[in-house]
């Protein structure tokens, strides 16, 4: 057997049946990897071994059967995962497929669709952290391939010489156009058993990325890399179509050639793949970096300074993720929570000193959910209604917090008679509106806000408004039953509100406001980058008239409220935001580095609630609970005398 994805094949079924490092312990992510490189192997072969619905080479058609079952066999065995029985259920059907001797486009087409499919599921780093060092790729190259690769790629080398089977000709120009830059890499990781080809694992990434990219282009010419590059700075969709790396090290020539053309395909590919560069945009160069501290966050652990591990892993986040939050959050929440998660897992394991491996496997995960972060922020002409969607939901959800509470306040004053102080609240709210409005501009024009600075504030401003609304809730609840003691809370309760207390309810005012206005300034420039501006100014009025409407009907509905009821229901909304609020407070200190993070599995991660899966928060939101229901407690009952003032 003289091809290499033959070979790498048999290294395949190997590694699975007989390879003891593979055997003893295997991570669902190298589990993951083997399966994709099965997949990628029929998809390219299975044509060499059936044609017309015949076998046409028996032996290569008993491989295809053969590694169709071990791709079965591998994803059953992965850890449960939610798209996993969708993956078996499509490795059942593959396999049926190369049985019945099915048309080489459908099962190269499944098997394409599959491994993508498993990379999604399972996420694996495809691509280099960094545009890799092709001078060092030469290097390498030079030092350690060419002796039997040859030179030039052609398989020439002296020590090609009675070689079998003999080396790959990495210049040959028809295998070339199946190989994909990953494919490339995933041998160099691992080599090829029963062959001369060695694995290259005790290389740094870095350098077997550079040498997946060096050996690629040798099937290139220069002259079809400087049409290339012409192509690239004309075409607009050619330059979307690879918006990262991630992009040009898993797309093969003969993929473009049937989007683009055979002639342009080459092209392109000859030109990126000397210049790996051209796909760095300025939103990749802080995920870059977020790479790099999980790498340095990686070798400090290996090293055993978990100290220095723990401080790296948070820069990751609060230098290299946290700047493109906004941005993402506007394109993909749900993927931005998985990064958060998984920020949150990477510390958690190693503050617990967990095995290396364990910390490994996690930075891994990451690397792979950066790549599609960054796919997901690649640049797009924005779309008027999803800037419409980004702009009325994140106005309208951190609005409403602040809205109950100020609506809850103003509507407080008017129950007791005291139009004089509602200058204080209303002082407090535009006040922050205001500071808001500065933030974006110093934030803009002067400075730059960092990730801790931003967690620092929402997480300070969350924990300082929900103990004011504890204290808060637990009097309004006390002053619940006070339906037959409308003229003592009138008189009394009116003349308690000195100016002291007007400027207490002037900062609570600001606080919650600005808190929100503060979140929502960062998510709207994010959206505003991105284009679509009417849509996103039509989103943010909308959000406002809803919003208006609401506290119009809370303070409507509130002026026919018995006192009693009023207060009743005050004190209840306030315990509730009390507890969201502490809850986002706790998270936000946490990703700011300032407290621990012990995850809890099985608690559900529920923003909207305040609640975040960590042991730390979940027993803050715990202990602001058991605190208001003494406190209800303690006032529940009206005393036989007048109450206390």
């Amino acid at each position: 057997m003289h091809s290499l994805l033959r070979l790498l094949a048999l290294l395949l079924f190997a590694s699975g049946l007989a390879a003891p490092a593979l055997a003893q312990a295997p991570s669902s992510a190298a589990e993951a990897q083997v399966a994709w490189r099965l997949l990628d192997y029929v998809a390219v072969d299975y044509a060499g071994a059936v044609a017309n619905g015949q076998v046409t080479n028996p032996a290569e058609y008993g491989e295809m059967v053969e590694f169709g079952g071990q791709i079965r066999t591998r994803l059953d065995a992965l850890p449960a995962n939610p798209a996993k029985a969708g993956l078996v259920r499509d490795a059942v059907a593959l396999h049926g497929a190369i049985r019945d001797k099915a048309d080489p486009r459908v099962v190269g087409d499944q098997a394409k669709a599959l491994a993508a499919a498993v990379l999604t599921a399972y996420p694996s780093p495809l691509a280099p952290s960094f545009p890799p060092d092709l001078a060092r790729g030469a290097t390498l190259y030079a030092e350690q391939c060419a002796v039997c690769h040859g030179v030039t790629g052609r398989a020439d080398g002296a020590g090609a010489e009675g070689l079998d089977p003999p080396p790959i000709a990495f210049a040959d120009v028809e295998r070339a156009r199946q190989r994909s830059v990953f494919g490339l890499y995933q041998v160099i990781d691992q080599g090829l058993d029963g062959t001369a080809m060695a694995s290259f694992a005790h290389l740094p990434a870095e350098d077997r990325w550079a040498l997946a990219f060096y050996v690629g282009r040798f099937a290139f010419t220069d002259a079809e890399a400087a049409e290339g590059q012409r192509l690239w700075e004309s075409d607009p969709a050619i330059r979307a179509a690879y918006p990262d790396l991630a992009a040009v090290t898993q797309a093969t020539p003969a993929d473009l050639a049937s989007r683009i053309g055979e002639t342009r395909a080459r092209a392109v590919t000859a030109y990126l793949r000397r210049h790996p560069e051209a796909t760095a945009r300025p939103e990749g160069a802080t995920l870059t970096l977020a790479r790099t501290r999980l790498a340095e966050s990686e070798a400090a652990y290996r090293r055993g300074d978990r100290k220095t591990a723990t401080d790296l892993a948070l820069s990751a986040y609060l230098d290299g993720f946290e700047p493109v939050e906004p941005a993402l959050g506007a394109r993909d929440g749900a993927l931005l929570r998985r990064v958060e998660t998984a920020m949150t897992e990477l510390r958690a394991s190693i503050s617990k000193g967990a095995p290396p491996e364990e910390v490994a496997d996690r930075v891994a995960r990451l690397n792979a959910l950066l790549d599609t972060a960054e796919r997901a922020l690649a640049p797009q002409e924005a779309d008027n209604l999803a800037s419409f969607l980004g702009a009325f939901t994140i106005l309208l959800r951190e609005g409403l917090e602040a809205l109950l509470i100020v609506v809850a306040m103003i509507a407080f004053l008017r129950k007791a008679d005291r139009p004089e102080v509602l200058r204080y609240v209303h002082g407090g709210w535009v006040a922050a509106l205001a500071a808001g409005g500065a933030t974006w501009a110093a934030a803009t024009f002067f400075i730059s806000i960092s990730g801790a600075s931003r967690e620092l504030t929402e997480g300070f401003g969350s924990l300082l408004a929900a103990v004011v609304l504890v204290s808060v809730g637990i009097w309004m609840h006390g002053k619940s039953h006070a339906d037959a003691w409308q003229t003592y809370i009138r008189d009394k309760l009116s003349a308690a509100l000195s100016r002291r207390s007007a400027w207490f309810l002037f900062l609570l005012a600001f606080v919650v406001v600005y808190r929100e206005v503060f979140e929502t300034i960062l998510f709207y420039a994010a959206i505003w980058s991105q284009g679509g501006h009417l849509g996103m100014l039509a989103g943010a009025l909308t959000a406002v008239a809803i919003l208006a409407v609401v506290a119009w009907a809370l303070l409507a509905y509130s002026k026919r409220l018995p006192i009693g009821q009023f207060f009743s229901l005050s004190s209840i909304l306030m315990a509730v935001l009390s507890v969201i609020l502490v809850g986002k407070g706790v998270a936000a200190l946490q990703e700011a580095g300032w407290l621990d993070v012990h995850p809890l599995a099985w608690i559900p991660r529920v923003e909207i609630l305040g609640l975040y899966p960590t042991v730390e928060g979940v027993a803050v939101q715990l202990l602001t609970i058991v605190i208001l229901a003494v406190g209800f407690a303690r006032t529940s009952a009206p005393k036989a005398a007048r109450p206390a003032h």
